[in-house]
């Protein structure tokens, strides 16, 4: 079990990790499934990302982002495929001949893009636990600067440490995104602590000065919140 709060010095107790949901599948080739090929692609207006279709949902990252985003496929006009987040945005449109299409906030109608290369496999970190509460500290003093005041991470967990760690650095860098941006700088305003924990579905609330985050570390990847979901508990549109 881990239970690490950053700037403290606790005792570690660490249960082996048990592999990630997605990790016990048995892989295959995503051309099989009607899926984009694995790989890294770039679309015209300049952005790469990684698609990684041979787990249990096709995952996507940018190629300098640390990020990764489990998609999930609904049905569009003309037999066409759409893959979204979790917070239902568009990514990525697939054509019944192969054409794949990016959707950005650089391209918010959407740029082609084609497989340039070889991608790595989309798979979850991995730290013992000295490493661990190494990288909480370092995230949460990175996150404390962002803000100009100390923020506390809080960990808990027995299941994943991997998804952990992934939450984790997904959750704080949604929380530097919004510090640098005015539109979600006053909604930050009030954050005092981060609190990461296991329960049967991932979620992301924030009361009372916490952001908590839930993973359920069944559905791996798909079992922690993206830093959308994370910006909306944060900011709910109106």
């Amino acid at each position: 079990m881990v239970v690490l709060a950053a700037l403290s010095a606790p005792t570690l107790s660490l249960a082996q990790t048990r592999g990630n949901a997605q990790a016990d599948q048995t892989y295959e080739d995503s051309g099989q499934r009607g899926l984009p090929a694995n790989g890294l692609y770039a679309s015209e207006t300049g952005e790469r990302f990684i698609f990684d279709g041979r787990g249990i949902r096709p995952l996507f990252r940018f190629e300098r982002r640390e990020e990764t985003w489990v998609l999930r496929s609904t049905p569009a006009p003309r037999g066409d495929v759409i893959y979204r987040n979790d917070a239902g945005a568009q990514i990525l449109r697939v054509t019944p001949d192969g054409g794949l299409t990016l959707y950005t906030s650089r391209a918010p109608n959407g740029s082609p893009a084609s497989r340039v290369g070889q991608g790595p496999a989309l798979e979850l970190p991995t730290l013992g636990p000295i490493r661990l509460f190494t990288l909480m500290n370092q995230r949460g003093s990175l996150v404390s600067q962002a803000l100009g005041r100390l923020i506390v991470i809080n960990l808990s967990g027995e299941e994943s440490e991997a998804l952990m760690v992934d939450a984790l650095i997904v959750t704080t860098e949604a929380v530097i995104r919004m510090s640098r941006t005015p539109t979600f700088r006053e909604s930050i305003s009030g954050l005092r602590s981060i609190t990461l924990v296991e329960g049967t579905r991932s979620s992301a609330t924030f009361s009372r000065g916490d952001l908590r985050i839930v993973v359920d570390p069944r559905q791996g990847q798909a079992g922690r919140p993206s830093s959308s979901s994370i910006i909306r508990a944060v900011a709910p549109r109106e």
